[in-house]
């Protein structure tokens, strides 16, 4: 699938260059015909540019005097476009190309590496069309109330959910205003209806809003993607979950455990932990459940790399629920 999406980014490109081409002929079409003597200088430049090659791979020993003639003159006749541009109320790089982006100037590449606008076409298409979207139409802190969470002491702890919720809220707003100068990693836990995905969506939706690149997967389909990126050798998708800005993995523990899942979700942890590309992850389990339902490697990266907020209080979904239908 992902393979489908780099060729419609490079679709986008190939679209983009026909634009930009486009509209540079227009631009110059409504030059000519509202200031006809800018061509005489396009001409002349021309011309004079010919006879600067010619001149350079000659064997005229005495040309360099003439070269440096022949530079000044071109220099002389560009000054006077621009001039001529402004005089006539027009900006003076106003025939100049247009780019979306000016870094690999609309072609997706610097050299023989992909620019970083490619991976920002690669992403948006890659939410455009997946349930991603949708999801975070609702899973946003618009729609996020602290009032849902009671105030009460919990079972699990002296504080309120509430007060809880409201410490991890402050955190995660830190996070998110921070995110380009922190290197932590987050793992949420606790019981199922607690908030764990619904706050992971809201971080993804504010900084996807911010324009970092954020890949949102379930554990399942993490570990689906992972064994599309071994046996099928597919750099672009490989590329999304090892290197995106940050990966956010829903509900740990739901993906089953065998040799290839411990084996691939040790190493993309390992791989994103030492280049310091930033995760998070929720799970249900608790703390001991991970420890007995993961490998040591596993457990110590989870536990001793990651900021842990527990999450607890009733299943909000239930408690939302019971609410609707007695309205």
């Amino acid at each position: 699938m992902i393979n489908k999406f780099t060729g419609e980014v490079y679709k986008t490109y190939e679209r983009l260059q026909e634009e930009n081409s486009r509209d540079m002929r227009d631009r110059k079409k409504l030059i000519y015909s509202t200031i006809p003597s800018y061509s005489n200088y396009e001409r002349e430049i021309s011309k004079l540019s010919i006879a600067l090659v010619n001149l350079t791979i000659s064997n005229d020993n005495n040309k360099i005097n003439e070269i440096n003639n022949i530079k000044q003159k071109i220099l002389s006749l560009r000054e006077k476009k621009y001039e001529l541009l402004v005089q006539n109320g027009y900006p003076a790089d106003f025939l100049e190309p247009k780019y979306h982006c000016n870094k690999c100037k609309d072609t997706g590449f610097i050299g023989t590496t992909r620019c970083t606008c490619f991976k920002k076409y690669l992403t948006k298409l890659y939410y455009e069309k997946s349930n991603i979207k949708s999801l975070l139409s609702d899973g946003n802190f618009k729609n996020f109330k602290l009032q849902y969470f009671s105030n009460k002491p919990s079972s699990e702890s002296n504080r309120s959910p509430q007060s809880n919720m409201q410490d991890i809220l402050e955190k995660v707003t830190s996070y998110i205003n921070n995110f380009e100068s922190t290197n932590d990693n987050l793992l949420f836990y606790g019981r199922p209806g607690t908030g764990k995905s619904f706050m992971s969506q809201c971080i993804a939706k504010e900084l996807l809003d911010k324009g970092f690149l954020v890949v949102y997967r379930t554990a399942s389909d993490i570990i689906e993607d992972l064994r599309e990126i071994r046996f099928n050798k597919t750099p672009d998708l490989h590329d999304l979950i090892f290197n995106c800005d940050l990966l956010i993995i829903d509900d740990l523990g739901s993906e089953g455990s065998n040799d290839f899942t411990t084996t691939e979700l040790f190493n993309l942890l390992n791989k994103r932990l030492l280049s310091k590309n930033k995760m998070l992850i929720n799970t249900n389990l608790s703390l001991s459940e991970i420890a007995n339902a993961y490998s040591d490697r596993i457990t110590s990266r989870l536990m001793g790399d990651f900021q842990l907020f527990k999450f607890y209080g009733e299943d909000l979904r239930v408690k939302l629920n019971l609410k609707r239908k007695n309205l």
